[in-house]
């Protein structure tokens, strides 16, 4: 059998056929259905999707910045103007003699434990695709949801078949795991293909390099950050080198790629999709699709959600799924009888700078689509609120210790550590005249739920069950690691060994400020959802354009960072992002010791860059968000391509 489907794969592959077949076929832009339609018409092979794919990498996935001294080095990188590169994959899906065929260094191998690479069941991406092709051959029919369609995985998710180090150059005995993610092996019976492993913020940390793959860049500026941590995965489908990616977010991280590379970006309800194979899982880190599309998002959602007994959160999940398939929701044209609220909070100009301008003005512009689209839209209006006043009735009840202790002045104590007040009365006073409650909570600001102690529980975790050799505790992969050594806080660039050894003196795992938190936010949220009717709220994806690389970052200001609005999807929101445009021009930080902080911003600098908005709905209303974005998405078409990193000629 294995002979006829290889035998069937050789004639479908011959070059008269394949040439026939692709030359109405574009590989850029093409959507899951572009594939799968000129596959059904005979016009493509799922092998010729993945040749076209690795001939744009091999065009554009070098390296994009100047480093003096190698990927590791101490002197400071310095990004390249107009680079044509993206470094945004570090591994590629291919066996040893066709990696040197297509010209692809020993560092984008499979696996650098296993020169040889030859284990049968392990099949690279051609060889997958060539399976594929006897398939359809023999029966006429697509393999699965994704048969042809090309992925990148970030470098976070076990591969079975591809090395896993979180972008650390790591000395795993077997830089392989032993199985794939839970959503990687769902994707793969679903008929994707598993082409690369994504460059990241090494171990999913905010920051533009890693020590094994060094910086990443964004196609629509070189010099500039493609968003992280998930940066490889978002520049890797903005420039055509796959179809969709799969990135992860905790802060931000896939909608600051999303809106720095002009796509859709979906950071699902937490406990929607399996984080079982990941590489440092939180309580807040969420799995999600980054495609040019909407409708692309939406059927990848549909294979990789659900319950899997390996990971307890995504218990919540049953019995919460639509009916109907998530791309059934991805093809609305009017709003009518939808109520969105506009988070004024995330777009308040006169608590933020001019760096925030054009993106709020951008979502200004959303705002009015959406209401021509037929929405009825709830805005407080400029400087308004919109959640304000639920916060002030219900946080000091529902974050009452951490309330206490922010507002210490209200609530005394004596010598012994014992109240001095009626604490009773005081909080009891605040919800009846909320008025009573200081400032200082805002929606912006509430606590994020992170914790370094769960940081190392789930690390220990994922390194028992992984079971290496060499590597079996957060102490082995410390010692037994590489880092780069370019640390300059100011740009991103943080000190990734001394970062884990701050995780790795944690003594106690402690969630119940987080867990409480995560309720508290969810209670202010919903409550105020439901007193104003509304389907979902919009903002700015995030104010802060993509910024240069090694240069200084945005600092926070009044709870706005430098990625994404991410505190919402943080505490359990669902979220979606969608381009809404580009920049004219930006403020761009400097270096200057004589201003606060030792930086100051430098502007307006003419530069067209993406800019995206995002939705929040309800946990596990995702069709809701999906019907939202599509209608924006069909009207507006804010899509478009980097146009340095165009069609190539044929190898």
């Amino acid at each position: 059998m294995l002979r006829q489907l290889a035998l069937a794969s050789f004639i479908l592959l011959t070059p008269s056929i394949v040439s026939a077949q692709t030359a109405n076929f574009h590989i850029e832009e093409a959507t899951i259905e572009d594939i799968q339609t000129a596959v059904l018409r005979g016009e493509l092979t799922s092998t010729r999707v993945v040749q076209l794919y690795l001939n744009r990498i091999k065009a554009y996935n070098g390296t994009c910045v100047d480093q003096p001294d190698g990927v590791l080095g101490l002197r400071p990188i310095t990004p390249i103007k107009n680079a044509h590169q993206l470094n945004a994959l570090l591994t590629l899906n291919l066996r040893p003699a066709k990696r040197e065929r297509w010209g692809f260094d020993r560092r984008k191998a499979r696996s650098l434990t296993d020169p040889v690479d030859d284990g049968p069941a392990m099949p690279d991406a051609l060889e997958v695709a060539a399976q594929q092709d006897a398939y359809f051959a023999s029966t006429g029919k697509l393999i699965g949801a994704l048969h042809g369609v090309v992925f990148a995985i970030k470098d976070q998710y076990d591969t079975f078949d591809m090395r896993t180090t979180a972008g650390m150059d790591a000395a795993y005995a077997n830089d392989r795991p032993p199985r794939d993610a839970t959503f990687v092996k769902r994707l793969r019976e679903a008929g994707a293909i598993i082409l690369a492993k994504a460059n990241l913020g090494e171990m999913g940390t905010p920051n533009s390099r890693s020590s094994f793959g060094g910086p990443f860049c964004n196609p629509y500026d070189t010099e500039r950050s493609p968003g992280t941590s998930s940066g490889g995965s978002g520049a890797s489908v903005a420039a055509n080198l796959v179809t969709c990616s799969i990135g992860e977010e905790t802060g931000g991280s896939i909608h600051h790629p999303a809106k720095n590379n002009s796509l859709v970006g979906l950071a699902p309800t937490q406990e929607l999709v399996s984080r079982t194979g990941m590489i440092g899982a939180g309580l807040n880190t969420r799995v999600g699709p980054l495609c040019r599309t909407v409708k692309d998002v939406a059927r990848v959602l549909e294979v990789i959600a659900g319950y899997d007994p390996q990971d307890e959160l995504t218990a919540f999940n049953i019995g919460r799924l639509p009916a109907e398939p998530y791309r059934s929701f991805a093809n609305e044209r009017s709003l009518s009888g939808m109520r969105i609220g506009v988070i004024r909070e995330h777009m308040d100009k006169k608590v933020f700078n001019e760096a925030d301008v054009e993106a709020i003005d951008l979502t200004e512009r959303a705002i009015g689509d959406l209401r021509r689209l037929g929405a009825t839209i709830v805005d407080p209006g400029a400087g308004g609120s919109l959640l304000q006043s639920c916060i002030d009735r219900y946080a000091p009840l529902y974050r009452n210790r951490a309330f206490i202790e922010q507002f210490a002045n209200l609530f005394p104590v004596d010598s012994n550590g014992k109240p001095t007040t009626d604490r009773f009365s005081q909080l009891v006073d605040m919800f009846f005249d909320p008025s009573r409650v200081p400032a200082g909570s805002t929606i912006r600001n509430i606590a994020g739920a992170s914790n370094a102690g769960m940081t190392k529980y789930m690390l220990t975790r994922y390194l028992r069950e992984r079971g290496d050799a060499n590597i079996k505790s957060l102490r082995d992969l410390i010692d037994k690691s590489k880092f780069y050594q370019d640390i300059r806080p100011e740009a991103g660039f943080v000190d990734r060994k001394a970062a884990l050894e701050e995780i790795n003196s944690s003594s106690t795992l402690d969630l119940a400020n987080l867990i409480q938190d995560r309720f508290a936010y969810q209670q202010v949220v919903l409550q105020c959802m439901a007193q104003d009717n509304l389907d979902a709220m919009v903002s700015p994806a995030g104010n802060i354009p993509a910024y240069i690389l090694g240069a200084p970052i945005e600092p926070p200001l009044a709870g706005r960072t430098n990625s994404v609005w991410g505190l919402l999807g943080q505490h359990g929101f669902s979220t979606l992002s969608v381009p809404a445009g580009f920049t004219t021009h930006v403020f761009d930080r400097v270096r200057d010791a004589t201003a606060p902080g030792g930086t100051r911003l430098v502007g307006p600098i003419p530069a067209k860059l993406p800019l995206g908005i995002m939705f929040f709905g309800r946990p596990f209303s995702e069709p809701t968000l999906l019907r939202i974005a599509s209608a924006y998405e069909a009207a507006t078409k804010h899509r478009a391509p980097p146009p340095d990193f165009g069609p190539v000629p044929e190898p």
